[in-house]
């Protein structure tokens, strides 16, 4: 017959389960609720992201975004409301470029369709970063569902949180810090800029007017990096609409291009270039060039794990929103 001290360490190992699984994400949240909806998910990444390839870096920069202010609650999805007048983080200048929204609209139709007012924005997003970022050849991470979507969305906080490419090293820390990530998550998760596209005015200051006076340029840049950018590019400080790859002829490509033009100076962005002037993160770049690309996709998984975990909203907290850019 069981003693009471163990009946009781078995109720603390219950206890201790329940706790654990209770306001926590898991892996196959939706098995029962909605089982078909991650394979519906990834079925409709697999039909659209090959027409619009580059759609795959977007909807990674989303899922950024929106981890970053309030925890990754979809609150980057909300359009600003008349009624309110509240100006929402889709709006804020770091916002503005985004693009995949009418994606994840689609998305969520689809699946709300199958189980209506069940699967949430919030693990939307998170799904389709992670299965667009797979299609065009990039790593895998878990992605563990039950995050529920927020009803607050502010300009201002997306501004104050999101960092900005103009960042020092001293920002990046701290904007990363802030959410829990360290130094090691930021070169990581700076990793995604291997896929994707910039506009010239995340970067122009430092070819025209790095010190605020006109025709100075950023000397952490290289110069003939600089000087191509300047002629087939950005070629006035106030181009606002040429395309530029963050990686420049890989582009496309999930790789370690990125780390090796970090270190021959030809980061687009000064928080990418930003990077080489801690001993630490630099190390760390380091590493990574002189390892192997599996092993990059490994630790990359691991920083977008942890980062897919800020400040989430379970339980009874947040909603299931109805559609992705109002509140119900």
């Amino acid at each position: 017959m069981p003693t009471f001290s163990s009946l009781a360490f078995l109720v603390l190992i219950f206890v201790g389960i329940l706790g654990s699984s209770h306001g926590q994400l898991q892996l196959n949240f939706y098995s029962k609720s909605c089982p078909k909806a991650e394979k519906m998910i990834q079925d409709y990444v697999q039909k659209h992201i090959p027409k619009a390839p580059s759609l795959a870096a977007a909807l990674l920069r989303i899922h950024f975004h929106d981890c970053f202010v309030r925890g990754c609650d979809a609150s980057v999805l909300l359009n600003s409301t008349k009624s309110t007048g509240n100006q929402t983080e889709k709006v804020a200048i770091p916002n503005q470029t985004l693009r995949g929204f009418s994606f994840i609209d689609g998305v969520k139709k689809i699946v709300e369709a199958e189980c209506p007012g069940v699967v949430s924005c919030a693990d939307i997003v998170a799904l389709v970063a992670r299965d667009s970022v797979v299609l065009t050849g990039g790593p895998y991470w878990n992605v563990p569902t039950g995050r529920r979507d927020g009803r607050i969305s502010n300009s201002s906080e997306a501004l104050a949180d999101i960092p900005a490419p103009t960042s020092n090293f001293t920002r990046l820390q701290s904007s990363f810090a802030k959410k829990g990530l360290d130094l090691k998550d930021l070169v990581l998760l700076s990793g995604a800029h291997t896929i994707g596209i910039s506009h010239c005015p995340s970067f122009s200051s430092r070819l025209y007017n790095f010190t605020g006076t006109f025709g100075t340029q950023d000397p952490s840049l290289d110069s003939e990096y600089a000087a191509n950018l300047k002629s087939t590019k950005c070629k006035s400080v106030n181009d606002n609409t040429t395309i530029v790859e963050m990686d420049p002829g890989s582009f496309r490509t999930f790789d370690l291009s990125y780390y090796k033009l970090l270190l021959k100076r030809r980061g687009l962005f000064q928080s990418d270039a930003a990077l080489l002037t801690s001993s630490t993160t630099k190390s760390f770049i380091d590493q990574l060039v002189q390892g192997s690309l599996k092993e990059f996709y490994t630790e990359f998984a691991k920083a977008m794990e942890k980062m897919g975990k800020i400040e989430v909203k379970t339980g009874s907290n947040g909603e299931i929103r109805k559609q992705c850019a109002v509140v119900n």
